[in-house]
């Protein structure tokens, strides 16, 4: 993945896109932080999730610059948004997460609330990257429910 940011940082360089390459130059420094802080080359796997990361916070940042009345910078961190969940793998629709969910609690014979954590830690691994966490917990409870 460093590989693939480093190539677009110079097509956006080339390009003169100054929003992508601040971006881009973002994300690639926070991978690094990341190996640095690890000792070893990041996975793909640990990639994502420091993408998402960087997405939950400019997301949360979004909101309180525009509590404040500040929409030129939450405009700005929309744009860098964007670049960030393009190297995020394909995320899956409500329909497709609440199919995983109910074959999920199939397989593992789920009787109801108590077993959101067996639930949960199976589809956590199996749809990393693809689904938001409070997203997926949420419909874990739903479904959890109407047994």
């Amino acid at each position: 993945m460093k590989e693939k940011i480093s190539n677009d940082i110079k097509e956006a360089m080339k390009s003169k896109d100054t929003v992508r390459l601040s971006a881009l130059r973002m994300i690639l420094a926070e991978l690094v932080n990341k190996e640095k802080e690890k000792g070893i080359p990041v996975t793909e796997e640990q990639a994502v999730q420091v993408l998402q990361s960087m997405v939950r916070k400019r997301k949360d940042a979004i909101e309180q610059f525009r509590a404040a009345g500040r929409h030129d910078l939450a405009d700005k961190e929309t744009a860098e948004v964007a670049v960030i969940q393009s190297y995020l793998p394909e995320q899956l629709s409500e329909d497709e997460i609440r199919t995983h969910v109910r074959t999920a609690i199939a397989e593992l014979h789920a009787h109801g609330p108590k077993d959101m954590g067996k639930v949960m830690g199976m589809l956590t691994k199996k749809l990393a990257g693809r689904v938001s966490g409070s997203v997926l917990s949420s419909i874990v409870k739903e479904e959890l429910q109407k047994l």
